[in-house]
């Protein structure tokens, strides 16, 4: 080589407090950031890997916000498939965070990518507490696993396995196959219309694990419908299905716990990173928009 360098990256900034969470049925890791507070709430929803993933929460409490990364299957005591959602574990996490002493209440916000932006989503439109969602490519309908709410449940949207995609890498690729259920006809989507916050859609146009552009554009097209604004848009072409931090490197396949082969998650190298970017500043700038009070006297 030419030339080298090292990128060390510091994921907590100076003060940020990390608190293990076991409380009732609660599990994850609260980050808090310096100071007295209190700070607007956050609640970080990861999707189809399992298990708690600390990196997004901690980097989000190092600008401001108290955020709980929840975990919610394959982690701890929890279930080791996600078989059901159940909509009251994640109505007890964003209790949980709303007792803090440190957070702001009355509502929270919600950062979620993947199965966790479907559950996300479903958050916004079941529980009065959710002022602001950020969904990160994910599906405007159930997907797999049933969601249970006060004994109500939501059952999985019918998909067509004879157009999963197996591409020339070997690497499966699942986005064509709610083309002819969810993708074509409302009837299966979310009542988004229903929630009461506002909502920030992410996507990536060559996502290869969802078809994200037509679930965001059906979504908004059933709040404008039933004459909401309440709803912002950033669609990115080249960028796939993990749109994370900026500066995380593109990850375009990887091995799921219960899948194989592996998956193509889609995405070219310069305009992923160019989302990843500029997205992670305006989940920020909405998230503050939408949680403090007034956001002149924060910044």
């Amino acid at each position: 080589p030419l030339d080298s360098l090292t990128l060390e990256r510091w994921y907590v900034a100076p003060g940020v407090k990390r608190i293990q969470v076991k409380e009732s049925r609660i599990r994850g890791a609260l980050f808090l950031p310096p100071g007295e507070g209190p700070f607007p709430g956050v609640i970080d929803l990861f999707g189809g890997a399992g298990g708690l993933m600390e990196f997004r929460a901690s980097l989000l409490a190092s600008r401001g916000f108290a955020t709980l990364a929840l975990a919610y299957w394959n982690y701890d005591d929890l279930p080791s498939r996600l078989e059901k959602v159940d909509l009251e574990y994640f109505e007890e996490g964003v209790e949980f965070l709303l007792r803090h002493p440190k957070v702001l209440g009355p509502g929270v916000g919600i950062l979620s990518v993947c199965i966790g932006a479907e559950i996300g989503l479903s958050m916004a439109i079941n529980l009065k507490q959710i002022r602001a969602t950020v969904l990160i490519n994910g599906p405007n309908f159930v997907s797999q696993s049933p969601h249970v709410y006060h004994g109500q449940v939501y059952p999985p949207v019918p998909s067509n396995e004879e157009f999963v995609v197996t591409n020339a890498l070997g690497l499966v690729e699942f986005y064509r196959t709610f083309q002819e259920t969810a993708d074509k006809d409302s009837k299966y989507c979310f009542p988004i219309e229903k929630a009461h916050g506002h909502f920030l859609f992410v996507v990536g146009e060559d996502d290869k694990n969802l078809n994200s552009k037509v679930h965001a554009n059906q979504a908004i097209a059933q709040l404008m419908k039933n004459g909401k604004k309440n709803w912002t848009l950033l669609s990115y072409p080249g960028a796939g299905h993990l749109i994370e931090p900026p500066y995380t490197p593109l990850c375009q396949a990887s091995r799921m716990p219960i899948l194989i082969p592996s998956l193509s998650w889609g995405g070219e190298v310069i305009p992923h990173a160019a989302a990843q970017e500029h997205s992670w500043k305006e989940i920020q700038k909405f998230l503050k928009q939408h949680l403090l009070p007034d956001l002149s006297s924060q910044l």
